[in-house]
């Protein structure tokens, strides 16, 4: 039976960069040496970093004057960096969801935080509108993906501030208009790579404003001087890193990862609310993320949650449990999704219906 990967993270990554990257953890640029082993200082592993920093700058657009570092720790070490780093007196916060819930707390031991607008009076199955941003803060962050509800900014926001991002979950499906943000990350393992990678985006001007001691290690300047290399990088994840750029290049750049994610959604949507089983957990289709589809069981059929879940995974869908917080499907349809995967569910979705 063929199965369709809807995990959230760690998630599905194209057939084609598994293979690839798994012939160089057998044997790496035929050196005889496994990926796995080399040294980071291998002559052949640095065209790796720097061929990745270059496809990451292309795919994006990223103006003159911004560095591409690769760091561990995932997202959740950067939501203490970035105050750390770019936190002097004030930092505004759009509060999303949990992660962007997290990244707040970690801010507000670094500095005053303002929280410009949240969704949690309804668990988050909203983005805030209609709110104003102060102009004396030092940056605005935002979370573009929110993986747990199902909601997304489409478009970067027109704030009369510097704007920074955790797009863990959906960069490189959407172009981005980089020069708006003075700092951008993503954790690899939703939409890029394997786990065990972070990549930063940041504006080499707006670093080093900060009054306060930088531990070497959370200063962004070190990682940016040692070439992502001060410390011993992961080179599989980075390598991973490398094969999905050269794929989401070769198949349209990310102007048709967002023509093919919003595909994917439209056809997925559009079945969550034909079908009397199912309704969506975001009301507004304005606010639903393309990354992450979210949806539960309609009220007069919530007995049938467990049944549908033991249904789907014997048809081969996998990982379409929604969080643990929030119960109900998750179907997760990040770049490597196919429409197959989407249509297969959909089928599932029918046949169940067909059945009660």
């Amino acid at each position: 039976m063929k199965k369709y990967n809807f995990n959230a993270g760690p998630s599905m990554l194209p057939r084609e960069v598994i293979e690839n990257t798994a012939k160089q953890i057998l044997d790496f640029n035929g050196s005889g040496l496994s990926l796995a082993e080399i040294s980071h200082r291998a002559k052949d592993f640095q065209p790796v970093v720097d061929e990745a920093v270059a496809l990451i700058k292309e795919l994006l657009n990223v103006p003159e004057g911004y560095s591409v570092i690769f760091l561990g720790g995932g997202a959740s070490l950067e939501f203490c960096m970035i105050p750390m780093n770019f936190l002097e007196k004030k930092a505004a916060y759009l509060n999303t969801g949990v992660w962007a819930k997290k990244a707040m707390k970690e801010a507000k031991a670094f500095g005053e935080v303002v929280e410009v607008a949240s969704s949690a009076d309804t668990t988050y199955n909203y983005i805030p509108k209609g709110w104003t941003c102060p102009e004396d803060v030092d940056y605005l962050h935002v979370t573009s993906n929110n993986t747990i509800y199902g909601t997304e900014l489409h478009e970067d926001l027109d704030v009369p501030v510097r704007m920074i991002a955790d797009m863990s979950s959906d960069i490189f499906s959407r172009p981005v208009d980089v020069a708006k943000y003075d700092c951008i990350y993503a954790g690899a393992q939703k939409n890029l790579s394997m786990a065990g990678v972070t990549i930063v985006i940041v504006k080499n001007d707006a670093l080093g404003k900060v009054t306060r001691y930088l531990p070497t290690m959370l200063n962004y300047q070190t990682h940016i001087d040692g070439g992502s290399m001060f410390n011993t990088p992961p080179v599989v994840p980075i390598y991973c890193a490398l094969e999905n750029l050269r794929w989401i290049k070769k198949n349209g750049g990310v102007e048709e990862m967002a023509k093919r994610a919003k595909q994917r959604a439209d056809v997925l949507y559009a079945e969550i609310d034909r079908n009397k089983l199912f309704k969506a957990t975001i009301a507004d289709p304005a606010d639903r993320s393309y990354m992450n589809i979210c949806f539960i069981m309609n009220d007069e059929y919530k007995e049938l949650e467990k049944e549908f879940m033991e249904f789907a995974t014997s048809k081969g869908m996998v990982g379409i449990k929604g969080h643990r917080s929030v119960g109900g499907f998750r179907a997760s349809c990040y770049n490597a999704q196919t429409m197959e995967g989407v249509e297969a569910l959909v089928a599932c979705m029918k046949e169940f219906e067909s059945m009660h």
